[in-house]
């Protein structure tokens, strides 16, 4: 009894290392995670994108953008930077990305401002996730404490990221079932649509909808944005996802919503007599409950566990080392 008493509690020590062991490398994000072995680590990630956006402001929105378009393929990995190679099929080239995201060399600076401080030490998905806080604040938008430890992917998923970033096109059904799979809630769906009020959006997104005559769209918004957009040519025509502030991160973007002048189908959707409509109307009269509703998702979204567990820390965010 006494031996089998003893192989028991073995046991028992056993599976508890092996759980431990098993823990996802995402369990173990810190804010303090650099405290240490890279002090300096964000306020010189704060600098280099505070001056890339300073430069153009509309960054801002790239950078969050590509923050976003990162974690809905594999997880907050630094996937969406590698370059292809003939092991590699980047995401770069995936229809949601292909001539649209933008900031991959804003992102390679503020790394390589990082390396010549803390070789070997900073993830390149690190620095990615403070980027996109770093360009909220930038612009007017909320602050949030990023917790990190990330480790950097070896692989890329273009099929993956073709079937798994929202379109811009989709309804309201397909839009609450795409951020689900992600462990994303209704409302921090709405949130994090909320990106919308600042940066641009290319003609062929939003064509269909500006020349549709529908109920859904307002007529003089409609007629205002087609001066951009024409029927025929002028696809990369860019215009102001939010004509009112464009480079201002407020919640004008709701307001804009409940007014049917939703610049892309997936915006004004989240406005259209559905499930979502009251979170519009909510953040529309109270722009502090969207600010702090968008932090809260933009953190939720940045812990979204990789599918790599054994990652890597790029030296270079494009390549593997």
């Amino acid at each position: 009894m006494e031996s089998f008493n003893f192989f028991r509690a073995v046991f028992a020590v056993l599976s508890i290392v092996f759980l431990l062991f098993d823990v996802p490398c995402q369990a173990q994000l810190s804010p303090t995670f650099y405290d240490t072995t890279c002090p300096n680590a964000t306020a010189i990630i704060r600098t280099s994108i505070r001056r890339a956006i300073s430069r153009e402001r509309r960054m801002a929105a790239s950078l969050i953008r590509l923050h976003f378009h990162d974690c809905f393929v594999q997880g907050c990995d630094a996937s969406i930077l590698l370059d292809e190679t003939p092991t590699i099929q980047s995401e770069k080239t995936a229809f949601p990305n292909i001539n649209s995201a933008r900031g991959y060399e804003v992102i390679e600076a503020a790394k390589r401002e990082v390396e010549r401080v803390c070789p070997g030490v900073v993830s390149c998905a690190d620095v990615l996730t403070l980027a996109a806080r770093d360009a909220s604040v930038a612009v007017g938008g909320p602050s949030w404490n990023v917790k990190l430890g990330r480790r950097d992917s070896t692989t890329a998923s273009r099929s993956q990221a073709n079937t798994d970033l929202p379109s811009p096109f989709a309804g309201l059904d397909t839009l609450i079932s795409a951020f689900a799979n992600k462990g994303l809630s209704a409302r921090d769906m709405v949130a994090l649509s909320g990106a919308h009020t600042i940066g641009q959006a290319q003609c062929f997104l939003f064509r269909g909808r500006i020349y549709s005559n529908g109920t859904d769209i307002d007529a003089g918004f409609a007629s205002t944005r087609r001066r951009q957009c024409p029927q025929n040519g002028g696809d990369g025509n860019l215009a102001a996802l939010d004509l009112v502030t464009p480079n201002s991160f407020d919640n004008n973007y709701f307001k804009n919503l409940m007014q049917r002048k939703g610049l892309l189908q997936s915006d004004q959707v989240l406005f259209s007599g559905g499930s979502t409509d009251s979170i519009v109307s909510e953040y529309s009269r109270n722009p502090r409950i969207f600010a702090s509703d968008f932090a809260n998702a933009m953190i939720k979204m940045g812990e979204i566990p990789p599918s790599q567990q054994n990652g890597i820390i790029r030296r270079v965010c494009s390549a593997i080392n």
